[in-house]
């Protein structure tokens, strides 16, 4: 299943800076897969920051292109399927999720030995696919990196 034509309410876009917000933490000679569609402007976004990703309009559930690293924002209404699946395929990822995510008995039976966060200072910023106005949710959403092996298990970033 697509998330493109699925709930508008769980189609939203992370802007471009906060993208790069977390470019130093990007792999650039890695093969990057960005699997959740929306309007397809991140990958232009990684373009601009020098990095080719996969980000084509498919079903995650049932395709998986050859790649190093998975890095996106997922419906969140999803997690729990999203995360299962990933679990499945065991590649590195850093996906953007409430922060509440933490306290999931799933994740943490999944992820607990292998995950890190960065932690933005500012909320991250989304927009709705069907809207060019920005929304800034009412919780955070951190940056959960899996077996991406970073110096510390916790990132506090501007």
């Amino acid at each position: 299943m697509s998330f493109t034509k699925d709930n508008l309410t769980d189609n939203f876009i992370t802007n471009k800076n906060d993208w790069e917000r977390i470019k130093e933490y990007i792999p650039k000679d890695k093969i990057i897969w960005a699997p959740f569609y929306c309007d397809g402007s991140q990958k232009k976004y990684f373009k601009d920051m020098g990095i080719d990703i996969i980000h084509e309009d498919k079903d995650f559930f049932t395709y998986t292109p050859e790649c190093d690293i998975i890095i996106d924002n997922p419906p969140f209404s999803k997690k729990k399927e999203i995360l299962k699946r990933l679990k499945e395929i065991d590649k590195p990822f850093i996906l953007i999720c409430p922060s509440m995510m933490l306290s999931y008995k799933y994740f943490q039976d999944d992820f607990k030995n292998n995950i890190q966060i960065i932690i933005p200072s500012k909320r991250i910023n989304f927009r709705r696919l069907d809207h060019t106005k920005n929304y800034t949710p009412p919780f955070a959403a951190f940056y959960y990196c899996y077996k991406m092996n970073l110096e510390k298990d916790l990132i506090f970033i501007d």
